[in-house]
C-alpha cells in the first residue's frame, strides 16, 4: 500500500469518527479527563454496547487512547503527534471541539460522576486514616522523596516567600520544610482525620505558622488565596479528577508562581487501589504535562526516583507564565 493510500485511509477513518454528534460529545468531555466505559454512559445515558462501539471508532481514528486500571479500563482524548500528516485536522478538529460548552444536562452529570469518585477516596481515608501511612509506606515512603522535593524547592526560589500550600499534607512532614521557607503556609485537606494528623504533627513539631483548612482545591478560590508555591505530594492518584486540580491550583498561583506534583508513574499493581485507596494507577509523565499546559502551567524541573516493588516516582515543576 503506498504511502499516499496510507495517507486517504487515515483522512477517511477520522472524517467518520468525527461524522456523529455524539462522538463528537465524547471527544469534548474527554479534553481534560478520563473516564470508563459505564461513566460515560452514565454522562450521555447510552447503552454500553452502543457505547463501546462509539469508542472503538474513535480509537480506530487515532483519536482516543485507552488505558486499563485494575479491573476497569479508561479512555482519554489522544494528544496529537508532530509526526502525523493528519495532525494538522486533528488539532483543528479538537480545537473546534472545545470551542462548544457542555449542556448543562451533561455537565450537571459529570459533577455527579466526579463526586462519586470522591466519595470512595474521602470514606477509605475516613476509614483507614490510622492504617494509611503504614500501607503508603509499602509504596513510598517520604523519607525516599521528602528530600528530592526540598531540594527542588531550594533551587526554584520562588518570586516570593509569603505564601505556600500544601494540597494533601498527609502526616504532615513537608509541611515543616515549607514553614521553614515561608511566612505562610496553608494545608489543605478534604480528609479531617488526616489533617487532625498534620496539625499534631505540626504541634508535636513547634511549628505555629500553619492554617489547616478541611477542603478540596476550589477552596483555594472561595478564600481568594494567591500563592507563590503549591506543593501536591502523592495526592494526584487519590483524587476524582485530576484535570481540575491543575486548574484549581493554576487559578491560585501568582504570576512565575511555582506548582511542585510529586506521584507515582503509571504502573499495574492494582492492589494499591484496595490498600491505599488509590483511584488511579499513577500517571503518564505527558499527562501531567497535558493537563498543566491547559491549565496555564509550563513544564519546569523533572526528575524521576526509582523505589523498590516496581514503582517509580516522578517530580514534575510547573510555572505560572
Amino acid at each position: 500500500m503506498t504511502t499516499e493510500t496510507l495517507n486517504f485511509a487515515g483522512l477517511a477513518t477520522l472524517n467518520k469518527a468525527a461524522g456523529e454528534s455524539l462522538r463528537l460529545e465524547i471527544l469534548r468531555v474527554l479534553a481534560e479527563d478520563s473516564y470508563g466505559v459505564l461513566e460515560l454512559c452514565e454522562i450521555f445515558q447510552h447503552k454500553q454496547s452502543g457505547m463501546s462501539h462509539h469508542l472503538k471508532v474513535l480509537s480506530d481514528a487515532g483519536l482516543v487512547t485507552k488505558r486499563r486500571e485494575g479491573n476497569s479500563i479508561f479512555y482519554s482524548r489522544a494528544l496529537t503527534s508532530d509526526n502525523s500528516e493528519i495532525a494538522p485536522l486533528q488539532q483543528q478538529l479538537y480545537m473546534t471541539v472545545d470551542t462548544i460548552d457542555l449542556s448543562s444536562v451533561i455537565t450537571k452529570r459529570l459533577d455527579s460522576v466526579k463526586q462519586e469518585r470522591a466519595s470512595q477516596s474521602q470514606q477509605f481515608f475516613v476509614q483507614q486514616a490510622d492504617k494509611f501511612k503504614e500501607r503508603q509506606d509499602l509504596i513510598a515512603e517520604y523519607p525516599v522523596y521528602g528530600d528530592a522535593v526540598a531540594e527542588l524547592l531550594r533551587k526554584t526560589k520562588p518570586v516570593a516567600n509569603d505564601m505556600a500550600v500544601e494540597v494533601g499534607p498527609g502526616a504532615g512532614e513537608f509541611l515543616s520544610v515549607l514553614s521553614g521557607q515561608f511566612e505562610h503556609v496553608m494545608a489543605l485537606d478534604n480528609a479531617p482525620t488526616m489533617l487532625e494528623k498534620a496539625r499534631d504533627y505540626c504541634s508535636q513539631q513547634g511549628i505555629g505558622n500553619i492554617q489547616f483548612i478541611n477542603g478540596d482545591t476550589q477552596q483555594l478560590s472561595a478564600n481568594n488565596l494567591v500563592a507563590d508555591c503549591i506543593v501536591m505530594n502523592m495526592v494526584l492518584h487519590h483524587t476524582s479528577s485530576p484535570a481540575d486540580i491543575f486548574i484549581d491550583v493554576a487559578n491560585s498561583l501568582k504570576p512565575e508562581g511555582i506548582l511542585l506534583v510529586t506521584d507515582l508513574c503509571r504502573h499495574d499493581q492494582d492492589w494499591a487501589k484496595a490498600a491505599c485507596g488509590d483511584l488511579w494507577l499513577g500517571f503518564d509523565p505527558e499527562e501531567l504535562q497535558h493537563w498543566a499546559s491547559i491549565a496555564g502551567l509550563a513544564k519546569g524541573h523533572s526528575n524521576y526516583l526509582a523505589l523498590r516493588n516496581g514503582f517509580q516516582i516522578q517530580l514534575q515543576q510547573f510555572i505560572k507564565r
